[in-house]
């Protein structure tokens, strides 16, 4: 092989890196969305409720106390996904704070399996019962699921924080 050729080959392997990830910019090749399923929030302390639960990530649901059908899938829906969790479940809590002065069904109260319910006036963004928030075991709300959320994604986006997270 004549040495031109050698030469051209080699600046050909070194371009082409630079000459791809350049394509893979201009023509949109990646999707260029986030990794996690969740909305992430700008980290903001909260209080109230809360403060027993410091030092373990919470599920936070919104409802009233009556509980229609909604409500009761998503407390559904945060129940399992903290039962998914597995050995990581014990690092989870989960809280309902009630919107109004009601009082829940004894047989929906039965149906939480260890989750705190509490009424309390919190400022959590956005319309509070179309979501499930999570807070950090610091007390900072930092992400938000759709209140309809795919458990499967919610599952894996806490996986990955309790992998990661050396806290809670």
């Amino acid at each position: 092989m004549a040495p031109r050729v050698k030469v051209a080959l080699l600046l050909a392997v070194c371009a082409a890196p630079f000459v791809l990830g350049w394509l893979a910019y201009e023509y949109r090749w990646l999707s260029g969305q986030a990794g996690n399923y969740g909305e992430l929030i700008a980290p903001r302390p909260v209080a109230g409720p809360l403060a027993p639960l410091k030092g373990k990530w919470v599920l936070v649901t919104f409802d009233a106390a009556a509980c229609a059908a909604v409500c009761e899938r998503k407390l559904y829906i945060v129940r399992q996904v903290r039962r998914a969790l597995g050995k990581d479940m014990d690092r989870i809590e989960r809280l309902w704070v009630l919107t109004d002065r009601g009082k829940p069904r004894p047989e929906l109260i039965a149906a939480l399996d260890g989750s705190q319910v509490a009424s309390a006036q919190l400022d959590f963004p956005g319309e509070r019962t179309a979501y499930i928030y999570l807070v950090d075991p610091l007390g900072n709300l930092m992400m938000r699921f759709p209140g309809e959320a795919d458990p499967s994604k919610m599952i894996k986006d806490l996986q990955r924080l309790l992998k990661y997270s050396s806290f809670g």
